[in-house]
C-alpha cells in the first residue's frame, strides 16, 4: 500500500491538536479560542481522508483547498493564543513548524494535480 504523507501528517497534527486544546482548557481555562483551534485544526486531517474518495480531480482538489484554508485559519489561531499568553513560544513554534509543512504539502498536492488537468 501507498504511503500518504499528508494523510499522515494531518492525523498526527489533529492529534496534536487535541491534547493541546485539552491542555488550555484544563490548565488556562480557556475555552473560547482553543475550541477554535480545535475545530479547524482537526478539520484538515478530515479533509485529506475525505479527498481520499473524491468523486472526481475536481472535487479532489476543492475538498484539499478547504483543508488549506483550515490550515491557514489553525496558524492564526495558534499565532494568536502565544501573542496572548496562553501557550509558550516552544508550543508555538512546534504547532507552526507543523502547520507550514501542512500548508506546503497541500500548496504542492493542489498545484501538481491542477497541472495534471491541463
Amino acid at each position: 500500500m501507498k504511503e500518504n504523507i499528508v494523510k499522515e501528517k494531518g492525523y498526527a497534527f489533529a492529534v496534536k491538536t487535541v491534547l493541546l486544546c485539552k491542555q488550555l482548557t484544563e490548565n488556562k481555562k480557556e475555552f473560547i479560542l482553543s475550541r477554535q483551534l480545535l475545530r479547524s485544526g482537526t478539520a484538515i486531517g478530515a479533509l485529506v481522508r475525505e479527498s481520499e474518495q473524491a468523486e472526481s480531480k475536481a472535487d479532489f482538489i476543492h475538498k484539499l483547498s478547504i483543508a488549506l484554508k483550515e490550515a491557514n485559519e489553525t496558524d492564526y489561531w495558534v499565532s494568536l493564543l502565544k501573542d496572548t499568553g496562553y501557550i509558550s513560544l516552544i508550543e508555538y513554534k512546534e504547532m507552526t513548524y507543523s502547520i507550514q509543512e501542512l500548508l506546503r504539502l497541500l500548496i504542492s498536492i493542489i498545484k501538481r494535480t491542477k497541472e495534471n488537468l491541463k
